[in-house]
């Protein structure tokens, strides 16, 4: 599976390894985002509507690659991806994404969304070896 198939597509299965790393990007391009945005004279402290939309533009272009990974991390635990609609769950959603995205494993072999991500061996995957090298 490729980067853009990872970040983009909702078939398959990712392991918690590329979960981690891919939110950890994503959390990075919010980070830089904001620090552009501040070295422009935006006030991202603010409520102010440069920060507003700032704000906005930012969750608009994550949330399909988030959503993306969360899918595909319920694919590799056997799960329809409608279970991410937990985490709109005050606190119970937070700690079911913790635990269940990202630190219990996913079926071993192949389940009804695919074949295991992590193939014989659980080589490294040399899409995302390229993006954090």
């Amino acid at each position: 599976m490729t980067l853009a198939q990872k970040l983009f597509s909702f078939k398959g299965r990712i392991r918690r390894r590329d979960y981690w790393l891919l939110s950890l990007l994503l959390g990075v391009i919010v980070v830089v985002a904001y620090i552009v945005a501040a070295a422009m004279g935006v006030d991202v402290t603010s409520e102010s509507d440069e920060s507003t939309l700032l704000q906005l533009a930012v969750s608009l272009a994550l949330i399909w690659p988030g959503l993306a990974l969360g899918v595909k991390r319920c694919h590799d635990r056997n799960q329809s991806g409608w279970w991410l609609l937990i985490e709109f769950i005050p606190i119970v959603g937070g700690f079911w994404a913790l635990i269940n995205l990202g630190i219990l494993d996913g079926t071993q072999g192949r389940n009804r969304f695919g074949p295991s991500p992590k193939g014989i061996g659980g080589d490294v995957d040399p899409e995302l070896e390229k993006v954090f090298a």
